[in-house]
């Protein structure tokens, strides 16, 4: 489980297919020292599990599975990844509950400034418009955000300067596809709500 606050940005080192699966190397400085072997990692909030620690670098495996779920396959050296380790009992949720399972994916289709920070507008999957709501929350490449608009099936969101220079958004173009973590609160009240509407 994860908040959706980025930690680091990492950047990637290696990016090597190994058959059907990708072997994905980072160099996280600040992270890595904190990670032992087996431990999950959220990377652009996909999360994963860290095969090898090598000092400043973690490396994990993408299967097939997630490859065909998520937009890791098509990240090359040298592109930058939010990063974020699961949260502890300890830790304030500053946040919001965000799992690291990618819903899909969605289209950034404007980015401009607004104020000292941007508008970012994003187009989601048919499928996930009905997990959305103005002021909700929703995961964009793992980073927790606040849905300032919703408009003809796109999503829009205010990124204030500190996050737009400690997250992937700072790179991010119009254009570019990034990950969906819809509100996991959101699908288990649509669940139970199925569920009691189909008792006689």
């Amino acid at each position: 489980m994860f908040t959706g606050l980025i930690q680091e940005l990492g950047r990637v080192a290696r990016a090597q297919k190994e058959g059907q699966d990708l072997r994905l190397t980072l160099d996280a400085p600040r992270l890595a020292p904190r990670v032992a072997l087996g431990d999950s990692v959220a990377v652009n909030g996909c999360c994963l599990t860290a095969v090898a620690v090598d000092g400043p670098s973690l490396s994990f495996q993408a299967v097939p599975e997630t490859l065909r779920r998520t937009l890791l396959g098509s990240l090359k050296e040298g592109d930058r990844v939010n990063l974020e380790l699961p949260l502890t009992s300890s830790q304030a949720l500053g946040g919001h509950f965000v799992q690291g399972h990618v819903d899909g994916t969605a289209e950034i289709t404007a980015k401009e400034p607004e104020g000292q920070g941007l508008r970012l507008t994003v187009r989601l999957p048919e499928s996930l418009d009905r997990y959305v709501i103005e002021k909700g929350s929703i995961a964009l490449d793992g980073t927790s955000l606040t849905v300032a608009a919703i408009r003809q099936g796109e999503v829009e969101i205010a990124l204030i300067p500190h996050t737009v220079e400690n997250t992937v958004f700072k790179w991010k173009q119009k254009g570019d596809r990034v990950h969906v973590e819809v509100d996991m609160l959101a699908k288990y009240m649509e669940k139970l709500a199925g569920a009691y509407g189909a008792k006689p």
